[in-house]
């Protein structure tokens, strides 16, 4: 039975939410010359939930081939990708600030889905997860929306906003997995773990 996973993301929210689930982890995180951003490039008209899936089975093949190249010792691997979608829209990592304020504006007063895709490499197993939340945005206010960009949470983050940080002062309501939202489903996560022979 393992007793460790290895971590193929980058993201401190997710080594967080390992950690309330008491699953120790290790980082396997992309060399410089990869290219991870051409990975989360949208096909099209690509389907919010198929885009996300696809984006993170992608990651899990290029960390399961790191894990090989390195020669690192055998784990399952854990890679997540997490996605908001307007509609059909799928809503990235902002550019620059003036694509957050672009962002926010389209989901001021608005009802958007944030998805995330959880894929585990057990062996020669794949095991997959798909969370899917409702969040309502209130009207903002430019003023808000400015104030916000401003203090940078906003760069790096789908959607152009964390729901754990100063963003939740804009959420009317919320359905789903509080956590999905925030980039690793709890819930889901465990099951995954368990079947690849975790305790969580």
């Amino acid at each position: 039975m393992p007793d460790f996973i290895y971590l193929a993301s980058q993201s401190p929210r997710r080594r967080q939410l390992l950690d309330q689930l008491g699953v120790r982890h290790e980082l396997l995180l992309a060399d410089a010359d990869e290219d991870a951003e051409t990975l989360e490039a949208v096909h099209g008209r690509e389907a919010p939930a198929r885009y996300v899936q696809r984006v993170t089975a992608l990651k899990l093949a290029a960390a399961v081939a790191r894990h090989r190249a390195r020669g690192l010792p055998q784990a399952p691997i854990l890679c997540a990708d997490t996605t908001v979608a307007l509609g059909a829209r799928i809503l990235g990592k902002p550019e620059d600030a003036q694509d957050a304020t672009r962002m926010l504006q389209a989901l001021s007063g608005q009802r958007h889905r944030v998805l995330t895709a959880v894929a585990v490499q057990h062996g020669a197993e794949r095991l997959q997860a798909l969370s899917v939340s409702q969040v309502e945005f209130d009207t903002l206010g430019a003023a808000q929306i400015a104030a916000y960009v401003a203090s940078g949470e906003p760069l790096g983050k789908a959607g152009a906003y964390a729901v754990q940080g100063r963003a939740q002062a804009f959420i009317r309501q919320l359905r789903g997995s509080y956590s999905g939202i925030m980039g690793l489903p709890m819930f889901e996560t465990a099951q995954l773990l368990r079947q690849a022979g975790l305790a969580c």
